[in-house]
């Protein structure tokens, strides 16, 4: 059954498309100082590496906005500017090459230097993101509504949407994160339901790396699950790499992420048979490491009650019992292996994987 999406129109960043119908990107932004070229490049690579789709780096000083000709070079995937307070920074990114400019309405300052940054971004064929935060909301608008309501959020947005088409520039992308994941919701909600704009979704200032899991699955996962949103960044408080491999998690969960193993698992209880957790964990870690490109679901469940249903629902499953555990392929019971020989087995036939039935040994 295929999910139906809210439709958006198509912005162009460098290579990547984001809307008009386009799979659902994974950003991060690195915590190196932008100035600093070689460590920003190698953690790019490493967000790279890890999935990401585009990268976005702050540029807070007039060193990080000389810097970005040399980082636009040396990138593997598209970058973004994040330009606060500063315009000047941003016309400076657009001359650097940046595949879009990232600006919070409610710091950039006078309607004029927005203009000058609408206009170089329009000259070189770039998109904006309208990235409008609870923290920092314009404050006329604050004061009408007393906290960052989801009304608020999308009225900030709104008014900026306002300002770009009223001189001839729609090649926007537009994000309203709050802390509050109802919020969040709630405000992505009535944007998706106004407007065609593609729409980058994230729950700014998360948390720690289980708190902010949690509430970035949540909120964009709910929305997603809804259809709605064309770009997502989960913003934690960790590395930066956890921030894509966890948006690649929520999107292959919904069935929305590039190919890839999906490891399925039981909670385990007082039926469980054999070392689960660490067969679990060993199968995980050499999956992410492999990469495999097949798109599998994989169940490694514990007893004999559920486990050999939930494996057989699965490409691949594992049902263990008492020192020993049945694989299944599609239904179909391939072999019966000791559990010390699990994890080897289980990564042997994922390599090997091939679509076609097999007939049990």
């Amino acid at each position: 059954m295929e999910r139906p999406r809210r439709k958006s129109r198509a912005v162009q960043v460098g290579n990547v498309q984001v809307g008009g119908g386009a799979p659902v990107s994974v950003q991060s932004m690195t915590v190196s100082k932008t100035f600093d070229v070689k460590t920003s490049l190698s953690e790019i690579n490493q967000l790279a590496d890890a999935g990401a789709d585009i990268v976005r780096v702050a540029v807070p000083r007039p060193e990080d906005a000389e810097a970005l000709t040399d980082i636009v070079q040396g990138s593997p995937v598209p970058i973004v500017a994040d330009i606060h307070f500063n315009y000047q920074y941003a016309l400076k990114a657009i001359d650097s090459g940046v595949a879009k400019v990232r600006i919070n309405p409610g710091n950039i300052g006078k309607e004029q230097w927005e203009k000058e940054v609408l206009l170089a971004a329009k000259d070189a064929g770039i998109p904006i993101r309208i990235g409008v935060n609870s923290g920092s909301l314009e404050k006329d608008i604050l004061d009408k509504y007393g906290y960052p309501q989801p009304e608020a959020l999308f009225e900030s947005a709104m008014r900026h949407v306002e300002i770009c088409t009223s001189h001839g520039f729609e090649d926007i992308v537009i994000s309203v994160k709050h802390s509050d994941v109802f919020f969040m919701i709630q405000a992505y909600r009535l944007l998706a339901e106004r407007t065609d704009f593609p729409l980058h979704l994230g729950v700014t200032e998360s948390g720690s790396l289980q708190s902010g899991s949690i509430k970035s699955s949540i909120g964009i996962g709910s929305l997603l699950a809804d259809g709605i949103g064309d770009t997502i960044r989960v913003s934690l408080t960790s590395d930066s790499v956890n921030e894509v491999k966890l948006g690649h998690q929520i999107l292959k969960s919904l069935r929305l992420g590039r190919p890839g193993v999906n490891i399925i698992a039981c909670p385990t209880c007082g039926r469980l048979e054999g070392n689960l957790f660490e067969i679990v964990e060993r199968v995980e870690e050499a999956v992410e490491a492999a990469n495999f490109s097949k798109d599998l679901n994989v169940a490694l469940m514990g007893c004999a009650v559920n486990g050999p249903g939930e494996a057989a629902g699965a490409d691949l499953g594992v049902s263990l019992g008492r020192g020993r555990a049945h694989l299944f392929k599609r239904g179909v019971v391939l072999k019966t292996v000791p559990e010390e020989d699990i994890v080897e087995t289980v990564l042997e036939v994922i390599a090997n994987w091939e679509d076609e039935p097999v007939e049990a040994e």
